[in-house]
């Protein structure tokens, strides 16, 4: 027996997004239709013929992770070169497409034929400018939507922009608790700092 008011009870839940409604229910089918797949291949063309398939792609995958890898790094050297410079930054054309180059290799990596079909397509400059111009638009829309308080609003209050145009990263810290002033700095002699 309980005695006291009795807490009504909140039955109502947040709502799952779309996208961990359904990403389990897609890896999974996409996992049984590359398995199929391979079997059907293996049924017309052999089994030896699947397996070189699929070294084949892991190779060619690796040689892709490893040149963007290398192209990336080589942009963020020359970055860092002009910026110790103090020159104007150049266009970014050159660091472009990085991502979605590793993201290829790492498909083509992937054991399936599925996978190495999207991979190979993420290798095509033009389908390359087109995803990353709507992952670009996406993103920047989802920032805009973001909530402050949430983790795209972090983003999002974390850019300021200076007169000149520059973006500056930083987070503005305030220290002005209730009741308290701002605190003076103290005028006082201070203690030397030898030890």
């Amino acid at each position: 027996m309980t005695t006291g008011a009795s807490t009504p009870m909140s039955t109502s839940r947040p709502r799952r997004s779309r996208l961990r409604t359904f990403l389990p229910l897609g890896l999974a089918a996409w996992l049984v239709l590359e398995i199929w797949l391979l079997t059907v291949v293996a049924g017309a063309a052999g089994g030896g013929t699947v397996l070189l398939l699929i070294v084949a792609g892991f190779a060619g995958g690796a040689v892709v992770v490893k040149r963007a890898g290398r192209r990336a790094f080589r942009n963020l050297q020359e970055t860092l070169q002009r910026q110790q410079d103090g020159t104007a930054a150049a266009s970014e054309r050159g660091g472009r497409g990085n991502g979605l180059m590793m993201l290829g290799g790492l498909l083509l990596m992937i054991p399936g034929l599925i996978s190495d079909a999207v991979g190979l397509l993420l290798l095509v400059p033009p389908v390359q400018k087109a995803v990353g111009g709507f992952a670009g638009r996406t993103l920047d829309r989802k920032m805009r939507e973001a909530a402050p308080g949430s983790f795209g609003g972090a983003f999002q209050q974390a850019r300021m922009h200076r007169p000149d145009g520059k973006v500056v990263q930083g987070e503005v810290i305030r220290d002005d608790a209730p009741g308290h002033g701002p605190q003076e700095p103290d005028a006082g002699p201070r203690p030397p700092l030898n030890r």
